[in-house]
């Protein structure tokens, strides 16, 4: 039998906007930001965007822009050691500006949380340390509007790319969940993934 690893991990995915990070951090839980395992601006492997207003600009929604295997050899750190060192992404900047620890402290449980959070979650799994994956849902429109605010709040792009891209997401949004649930991931409301995330916690 495979041997049990000191803590699990909740994987929390979700549209950007949805309220990934705001559940994350009522639950009182560690949290991993799989949002700082962005590639920087200047990688060449960054995908690019084919078609319409925003043709020729990175695109940050595709999985290409992300490194998954980082971010899954974290989450396998985390559970094991308790410790890990991550990278501190400053989107306005398209680059890591720093690092910082993220330590357990003893906790048995901890969430992974990001908008490309479903593609760890079969590398979780056979790794041995997922305990639950789910995905956020709500309405389009409140998505857009909380994730439009939340940009333009933190200055992570030029306002006319925000909405842009914002109308784009609204419209991908139940593909996105679709994906997430394909990939593994159990679709839930915010009250329904924190009562389940309480549970797990008292075990």
């Amino acid at each position: 039998m495979p041997t049990p690893v000191p803590a699990l991990v909740v994987v929390l995915a979700g549209p950007s906007g949805v309220g990934k990070s705001r559940l994350a951090a009522r639950t009182g839980l560690p949290v991993l930001r799989l949002d700082d395992y962005y590639r920087s601006g200047d990688d060449p492997a960054l995908p690019r965007i084919a078609t319409g207003a925003n043709a020729g600009l990175v695109d940050w929604d595709d999985p290409r822009s992300w490194l998954r295997d980082g971010a899954v050899s974290a989450i396998c750190e985390l559970a094991v050691t308790g410790r890990t060192v991550a990278p501190v992404y400053d989107i306005a900047r398209n680059g890591p500006v720093g690092t910082h620890v993220v330590d357990l402290d003893g906790s048995g449980l901890f969430i992974a949380e990001g908008i490309f959070a479903q593609e760890v979650v079969a590398g979780c799994r056979a790794h041995g340390v997922l305990a639950a994956a789910l995905c956020l849902r709500q309405h389009p429109l409140v998505t857009f509007w909380r994730r439009l605010t939340r940009d333009l709040r933190e200055h992570r792009k030029p306002p006319l790319v925000l909405v842009r891209r914002g109308w784009a997401l609204m419209r991908d949004q139940r593909r996105v969940i679709a994906a997430a649930a394909a990939a593994g991931c159990e679709v839930v409301s915010a009250p329904e993934a924190e009562e389940r995330i309480r549970g797990l916690n008292r075990r």
